[in-house]
């Protein structure tokens, strides 16, 4: 298990358990204490845990003492992972106005858990005096002039129709990844504006910044607000971007985030739109 990292944020990070089978469910308890003033921001949904899955977080109420605060959370995941024994641990963020600072806990050991069904000493065979219909052979050299035949098709449609059907592909598959957006924004805005906490707010923030990324190409996660309103020439943005930062950063709710969702959802689905257009005029 984790130690406390001898660090300005102390934070500890174990499993609950020291093997786990294959897809098995698995806690990693998470804990970070801190000082008076300090913003810390546990990872969520976005974060990516490979080679782990997450299936849940559960978090706890913090806790404070002697003007420190304790803050903890347990991460149910899954391995996936066939290496024999995975080393693994989750940062914690301490958020400032304009950057953040990472703290990772002492990486934590998991075993894989191999379970093979133990064979008897002595074999036993069933009896069976059922009759058992034997195949005919089977038409090797006509399956072999199918598939020939398949593949010269194939070929020589993708000679003369393969730019057209790889270009509606692409518009097809970024309709489809464009129509889980909408549906994912839709719930985090609706949580978001009905209450406004830090956790929603980093939610709705994260989505927005995830979808955008795939749009554009550009590492908008790592980037501040002045750089995203630079590259996307809009410096409007860094107004709406600051309405939902003052909850995750200050715990302060903005004056209008209503219209902040709206603008960041407006620029999202123009910037769709411009990649399907792009798209579809490529030669």
């Amino acid at each position: 298990m984790g130690a406390w990292a001898q660090q300005q944020v102390e934070v500890e990070g174990y499993f609950l358990q020291d093997s786990a089978k294959l897809g098995e469910r698995v806690g990693y308890v998470l804990k970070a204490k801190y000082g008076k003033g300090q913003n810390i921001v546990f990872p969520d949904s976005t974060f990516d845990f490979s080679p782990f899955v997450l299936l849940e977080k559960k978090t706890f109420i913090s806790a404070s003492s002697e003007g420190n605060t304790l803050d903890s959370a347990i991460y149910y995941i899954s391995n996936f992972s066939l290496e024999p024994v995975v080393d693994f641990s989750i940062p914690v963020f301490e958020v400032f106005k304009y950057d953040s600072l990472k703290y990772k806990p002492l990486e934590s050991s998991l075993a894989l858990k191999l379970t093979i069904e133990e064979i008897p000493d002595e074999l036993i065979f069933k009896d069976n005096n059922v009759y058992q219909a034997i195949d005919t052979s089977f038409n090797y050299p006509l399956m072999i002039g199918l598939i020939l035949a398949l593949i010269l098709i194939g070929s020589i449609l993708f000679f003369f129709f393969g730019k057209q059907i790889s270009k509606r592909w692409d518009i097809w598959m970024e309709k489809r990844k464009y129509k889980r957006f909408v549906q994912k924004w839709k719930k985090a805005e609706a949580s978001f504006t009905s209450e406004p906490s830090m956790e929603h707010a980093d939610e709705l923030l994260g989505l927005w910044k995830t979808y955008m990324e795939h749009l554009k190409s550009r590492p908008f996660r790592e980037w501040t607000t002045m750089e995203i309103a630079d590259f996307l020439e809009n410096k409007e943005i860094i107004k709406d971007l600051r309405e939902i930062e003052m909850i995750i950063y200050a715990g302060k709710s903005g004056k209008d985030l209503p219209q902040a969702c709206q603008n960041l959802w407006s620029i999202c689905s123009q910037s769709y739109q411009q990649k399907i257009t792009t798209t579809d005029e490529r030669q």
